[in-house]
């Protein structure tokens, strides 16, 4: 089992960048892949990002490709969202999400691929 803790979050304007981290305790870091969703208000959530337990594979929406950067420190159990040019449409609650894979290059895109989740870091971009 792993617990997962989101930090970072807050209210920036729209062109700025922000960071957002996921910290992680229990099992060995390196073994989950993990993953990066968002929800905003009456919306469902989505996939935003994903990375390998390798670091090697990494996917992207095409809604934040180009914008958004994710990549882990398996050293610091940890797993950053980089996010520049933010929008105000970018504006929800960020979940960190995490599965124990044996494969080390697969990267998880579906909420139901993931088993554990974070409480989530509200993001607030202002036009």
């Amino acid at each position: 089992q792993v617990q997962l803790v989101e930090s970072g979050g807050g209210l920036v304007q729209a062109g700025d960048s922000l960071r957002v981290s996921c910290a992680a305790s229990g099992r060995p870091f390196s073994m989950y892949a993990m993953g990066w969703f968002r929800q905003a208000p009456g919306k469902e959530r989505e996939f935003v990002s994903g990375i390998s337990r390798s670091d090697v594979n990494k996917y992207y929406a095409d809604s934040v490709k180009d914008r958004f950067t994710i990549s882990r420190d398996n050293a610091k159990n940890t797993v950053y969202l980089q996010m520049n040019n933010l929008k105000p449409e970018d504006t929800a609650v960020y979940y960190c999400a995490a599965d124990l894979r044996p494969n080390a290059w697969t990267v998880l895109t579906s909420i139901g691929s993931y088993t554990y989740w974070g409480q989530g870091t509200q993001v607030t971009v202002s036009s």
